[in-house]
């Protein structure tokens, strides 16, 4: 039944079950706004560890990271690791957010800069960006799932088998040196690539199952609130935490089984064959276009800057009890993370080296394995694997999910139509949940791949992060120069490159279809099994040029395993300036796809020719335009400006320094205490007598920052030594 066995069906209907009955049970519980989105503040250490864990790990994590490794080798995994630089200062910033004490981070801007305004375009701004979230979510796991669930040809009806065909044959034209087609050839590449023929199919539709979870996720979360998100996550962190490691024995056993070696000694000589060296570079090699040390620098810095302003951390602290609980609970689920992502890259590893012969598409490969390594086992592994996926997904949209949904209650519709009752405000949040969850599917249905997605949500957040910021740190902070950071920045590097594209002409205009020249790039290795091997392909090309006249020089030599030998690269054409690259229209016209890069437009008309830099070069660019941006213009606003009223700013201040308790009664009251004092806490401040908000390290804050990050050193030392073995 759908291409899944009975038990594998049963596996499934039971974790829904169970999911749903969470959701009811928690609706019973809920009375007020904080109850349904902020579970009444009253969760421990254990639930906020899985809160944090469930909300930050979805399934384009593990999914993604094959399409990341595929691609990029090691380099990739750690990037998505790369979390484990900033991870010890969530022990810091996880505080702020419990003390705040309020429903949303929207409530933040509200408060900080007395603006409405401000905190209704955050809400929109963060719904926006959560349905992107989602969406990835979405894509990945219908990707997956498909692919668990495919259609064998026996089964594919007659159009069906004829698209599969034309996508095949597509699939041989473009792995065939462009020099040894023929004119005919060329053009029925282009015929095909326009047509895009699809060549797996699946006992399931994509679009029905992303319809299906959003609406399972809407009944459980949509009606019990946080409690019901949280209370799932820690179902669903444990089966993340199987989801990482199920795959990796069975991918294990089949190595050693179909390449005849034992033990890990000799899965790593496998892997070492069938990859080449410059798979195993941690900081990238000259294949690997999309992760170089200096992009992985910038990406890591812009990344922790966006990071910390979604207001889901904000949900996830301020609702824990008090301030050690929110610390604790948001920093080792987060480290959970980076070490569930060291698993996944671990996978993705020996997922290519079984399979990256067969597939040529790796958003497939998670699905691909699932099936032909689990299936055979008819144990209900593969709906077990399913529903880990499912749970992976559905832990962060129904957090996000919330959170968004909280953020365009309480910040847009409340100041809009005040007054209403607790009851009206409610079924507000509720309805704004199956909007987001509309959102979602929408955005996942116009990206093309999940690469493309996680580009554009590792920087979307960098509208409002000057805000939030200089908002926290810096007192000279006022809202006109918040207005003009983030309208600034939402137009420039966001709007604009939207709507440009849409006038005539701009999408096949010449010099925008401007692409990075190819670059040759000499390299060093020690000679693999699939170095040979691709050398003698090299030498059948060269024959078969030869043969036609079309190749002068010389024939390459023959090489031996072991023997040091320098391989040449001829980087990509990548486009400069179009998010989703250059593509062909239906009059096989050339065009770009995307948003359009108007920060890279402006530098190569002034005279910096983006043509002869790298791709990745570009990239961080790019990178570095937009994330310095907010912050000069917000802070060159706010030093022309007058500053915000130093009564609400001390009251603030206070506010944020004064530690937040489990018992509420005593927390009001220390509050109070603190509002009568504003000047209560200045002896922690770290500069004295200046705008700068910063506190001094206590011991608690030390032992924090030294214990994460000698957890971060001993994953990043795991990391090492897999590019050591590898290499």
């Amino acid at each position: 039944m759908y291409g899944l066995a009975i038990i594998d069906i049963i596996a499934i209907l039971l974790y829904f079950i169970i999911v749903l009955g969470m959701g009811y049970y928690s609706s019973l519980r809920i009375k007020n706004q904080e109850d349904y989105f902020l579970g009444g503040r009253r969760f421990g250490k254990l639930v906020q560890t899985f809160a944090a864990f469930g909300q930050a790990t979805s399934v384009e994590n593990a999914v993604g990271m094959t399409v990341i490794v595929f691609r990029n080798g090691l380099a990739g995994v750690l990037q998505s690791v790369s979390g484990i630089f900033y991870m010890p200062l969530y022990w810091i910033t996880a505080v702020w957010y419990r003390r705040l004490r309020t429903i949303t981070l929207g409530d933040f801007f509200e408060e900080r800069f007395n603006s409405k305004g401000i905190a209704a375009f955050y809400a929109v701004v963060s719904a926006i960006f959560f349905m992107m979230i989602i969406g990835l979510g979405f894509m990945a796991m219908t990707k997956t799932v498909t692919a668990i669930t495919e259609k064998p040809t026996t089964e594919l009806t007659t159009s069906q088998l004829a698209q599969r065909e034309k996508a095949i044959e597509l699939e041989n034209l473009e792995n065939t040196d462009i020099r040894l087609l023929s004119d005919s050839d060329k053009e029925r590449m282009k015929e095909l690539r326009l047509l895009e023929p699809k060549k797996e199919y699946s006992y399931i539709n994509e679009m029905f199952l992303m319809w299906l979870v959003a609406l399972i996720v809407v009944l459980y979360a949509g009606f019990g609130g946080l409690e019901a998100a949280f209370l799932n996550d820690t179902l669903q962190g444990i089966l993340i935490l199987l989801l990482s490691i199920l795959l990796v024995p069975f991918a294990y056993d089949k190595i050693e089984t179909l390449f005849n070696v034992d033990g890990m000694k000799g899965v790593i000589e496998v892997a070492r064959s069938k990859l080449p060296e410059s798979a195993f570079e941690l900081w990238g090699s000259p294949q690997l276009t999309d992760f170089t040390w200096y992009y992985l620098v910038v990406l890591t810095i812009t990344i922790f800057i966006n990071i910390s302003t979604q207001a889901n951390q904000l949900t996830t602290c301020g609702s824990a009890k008090d301030d050690y609980t929110a610390r604790f609970g948001f920093t080792s689920g987060i480290f959970l993370k980076r070490i569930a992502s060291l698993l996944w890259g671990i996978t993705a590893i020996l997922l290519i080296v079984l399979y990256s012969d067969l597939i040529s598409n790796p958003d497939y490969l998670w699905g691909k394995a699932t099936r032909d390594l689990l299936g055979p086992l008819n144990i209900g592994l593969v709906g077990l694997m399913i529903a880990c996926l499912l749970a992976a997904l559905m832990s962060t949209a129904t957090a996000l999910m919330i959170t968004a949904s909280s953020l365009l209650t309480h910040n847009l519709v409340r100041p809009l139509f005040p007054g209403k009752s607790e009851k009206t405000y409610l079924n507000i949040g509720k309805t704004n949940g199956f909007l987001i969850m509309l959102g979602a599917v929408a955005s996942a249905m116009w990206f093309d791949n999940i690469f493309q997605m996680l580009k554009i949500l590792w920087e979307f957040n960098i509208i409002i992060a000057a805000g939030f910021w200089l908002g926290m740190k810096w007192r000279r902070a006022n809202r006109k120069a918040v207005w003009v950071s983030a309208i600034s920045t939402a137009m420039l590097f966001f709007i604009l490159q939207l709507i440009i594209p849409m006038f005539p002409g701009v999408k096949t205009n010449k010099y925008l279809a401007k692409t990075v020249e190819p670059k040759e790039i000499v390299s060093e290795y020690k000679a693999r099994k699939v170095d040979v091997q691709d050398r003698i392909n090299e030498i059948q090309l060269w024959e078969d040029l030869n043969e036609k006249g079309v190749i002068n020089t010389p024939r390459p030599i023959q090489l031996v395993e072991g023997e040091v030998f320098s391989k040449k690269y001829i980087t990509e054409e990548r486009s400069i300036f179009w998010s989703k690259g250059i593509k062909y229209n239906n009059e096989g016209e050339v065009y770009g796809s995307g948003l359009l890069s108007l920060e890279l437009v402006a530098l190569d008309a002034i005279g910096f020719n983006l043509s002869k830099n790298d791709h990745a070069y570009n990239e961080t660019l790019r990178l570095l335009i937009r994330s310095i941006w907010p912050f000069f213009i917000l802070i060159l606003i706010s030093i022309c400006t007058k500053p915000e009223s130093k009564e609400r700013l001390d009251r603030f201040y206070v506010k944020l320094k004064t530690p937040s308790l489990a018992d509420r009664k005593e927390d009001e009251r220390q509050l109070n205490i603190s509002y009568q004092n504003p000047n209560r806490y200045d002896y922690k401040k770290m500069f004295p007598k200046s705008n700068w908000e910063f506190e001094k390290f206590e011991k608690l804050d030390i032992k924090g920052l030294l214990y994460f990050s000698l957890g971060g050193a001993l994953i990043l030392g795991i990391l090492y030594i897999l590019s050591y073995l590898g290499k």
